[in-house]
């Protein structure tokens, strides 16, 4: 636990749509995280990509704003003229995103078109409507915040293509392409299962050197992990029918990783927690993944976490 893992540990955002998922995935990667810990320096919020929560390092504020800051004059300008409103609205203030929608006359929802001018930030608790509030515009170039963001994007999710970073960051397709074109001298061509695809040349090492994993962790829905797309999901999850089960059409389970390998979905209702594996665990396995789940840093929950299987 210390600035600097928390802000590795946020280095590609971790999404907070699910409340308290952001927590949840620190926990899985920082150790001594405490229920409080997602709101602490160096973390902050925004509305990230796809306008979605996210918890990100405040020192990455730049990437996960203006690096999404559309390059259609329409969008930009949308985007725009909303921050003004918007700002205007709030002065100094926080204030609830639907008291501030109602001063601008827009729906509290389309004021995330604001999120990319980077001028604004958000406290969401996950049991109401977010705060938001105005900061400074980062000094810093969009076109500069975005590959930084690319860069960000294929050293969590690589090997990764153009339409990948586009679908997760939320750019256009080429807005996407040409990020890529423009990091192509520090690019490394891959084959994978699935195709061609590209990591950073400075991370080959790490492809080839495989080191231990972490023996279980209950990662939450929309964990970076597994936050991905399209046939990229085949990479993570060969099974076409557990795939299905992962990245469900509704609210996604979370992933039971085990020994570097996801295993099963889980989900929570209060203090109990159900897995459904997808293949027979050891005693000494399942053992391993009750002692995960009743270390989850939960807030308000007042009872011991329990675990049911299920089938």
């Amino acid at each position: 636990m210390s600035s600097p893992s928390l802000e590795i540990a946020a280095s590609a955002g971790l999404q907070d749509s699910m409340p308290r998922a952001a927590l949840l995935s620190i926990h899985a990667r920082v150790s001594e995280t405490q229920p409080g810990t997602w709101e602490q320096a160096p973390l902050i919020q925004v509305w990230g990509p796809r306008y979605s929560a996210f918890v990100i390092a405040e020192r990455d504020l730049a990437l996960f704003t203006l690096g999404r800051l559309p390059e259609e004059r329409s969008a930009r300008q949308r985007a725009e003229d909303t921050a003004n409103r918007l700002e205007a609205a709030l002065g100094e203030e926080r204030m609830d995103c639907r008291v501030a929608a109602r001063i601008v006359g827009l729906h509290p929802n389309a004021l995330r078109y604001a999120a990319p001018t980077g001028r604004f930030r958000i406290y969401w608790d996950g049991s109401r409507q977010p705060l938001v509030w105005t900061v400074p515009a980062p000094a810093i170039e969009p076109a500069d915040a975005r590959l930084e963001l690319a860069r960000r994007h294929l050293h969590v999710f690589g090997p990764s293509k153009p339409e990948s970073f586009g679908s997760w960051a939320g750019v256009r397709p080429k807005v996407a392409d040409a990020a890529f074109n423009s990091l192509n001298n520090e690019l490394l061509p891959v084959q994978t299962p699935i195709g061609e695809a590209w990591i950073l040349a400075s991370d080959e090492s790490s492809f080839r050197s495989a080191e231990g994993t972490a023996s279980s962790r209950l990662l939450p829905s929309g964990d970076t992990y597994y936050l991905l797309q399209g046939e990229d999901r085949q990479l993570l999850v060969p099974d076409a029918v557990q795939r299905s089960q992962l990245w469900t059409s509704r609210v996604w389970p979370g992933a039971v990783l085990l020994d570097g390998e996801i295993v099963g979905t889980w989900r929570r209702s209060e203090h109990k927690v159900t897995v459904h594996p997808w293949r027979a665990l050891s005693d000494a396995d399942r053992e391993t993944v009750e002692g995960e789940a009743a270390s989850l840093p939960l807030p308000g929950i007042a009872r011991p976490i329990t675990v049911t299987w299920g089938s």
